[in-house]
């Protein structure tokens, strides 16, 4: 069994920021299969799925971003799942729109979700999707106000082409393992 695990905040008015654009790619994961988040044993969504055989299990933490790591641990022992099984889904603000990168280990890079997941699990050593969000290198007077904001018309053409790449190396990694889908995705995805 796999928990793919993605990072957002729970309210609607941040639904399409580009905080939330783990939350986007697990609901589109759903979309694919007809699965339905439904409130799981914490403060989480869940929705489980079959594909080619392999139990998914996808989460939607409901502990805003900063707080992540309870949901997490919350459904790790709920699901009885292992760190090497988790695959975490987040924004990152240091890569550049357009590109994802996937790593089996590794520090919080300043993503707070990240970080309170490393905090409360003990351990660097699970594997994240990182989806970047900075269309350009710009200076930014307040990173918190441009991870909560909603994408551009531009970004959002960006993010479109983007989203259903990173379902398919959650896929990929319920399937094959974190090696395999290093392998296949992490290349330029535009």
């Amino acid at each position: 069994m796999k928990l793919i695990v993605g990072l957002g905040n729970p309210e609607s008015q941040y639904v399409g920021t580009r905080h939330n654009i783990g939350f986007d790619v697990v609901e589109i994961i759903a979309a694919s299969f007809g699965a339905k988040f439904s409130r799981g044993k914490g403060k989480y969504l869940s929705a489980k799925l079959s594909h080619r055989k392999e139990s998914v299990i996808l989460v939607k933490p409901m502990t805003f971003m900063n707080l992540s790591g309870h949901a997490v641990v919350a459904a790790m022992n709920f699901y009885k799942i292992e760190l090497r099984d988790i695959f975490v889904i987040c924004d990152d603000l240091n890569l550049p729109s357009g590109s994802i990168r996937i790593r089996a280990k590794g520090s919080a890079g300043g993503q707070n979700g990240l970080k309170h997941i490393i905090e409360c699990v003990g351990s660097e050593e699970f594997a994240r999707l990182r989806i970047g969000i900075r269309l350009n290198e710009q200076p930014l007077s307040s990173f918190s106000s441009f991870v909560l904001g909603r994408f551009s018309e531009d970004e959002r053409k960006v993010v479109d082409q983007v989203l259903p790449v990173c379902r398919d190396a959650a896929l990929d990694f319920a399937i094959n393992g974190i090696e395999h889908a290093m392998n296949n995705y992490n290349k330029p995805v535009i």
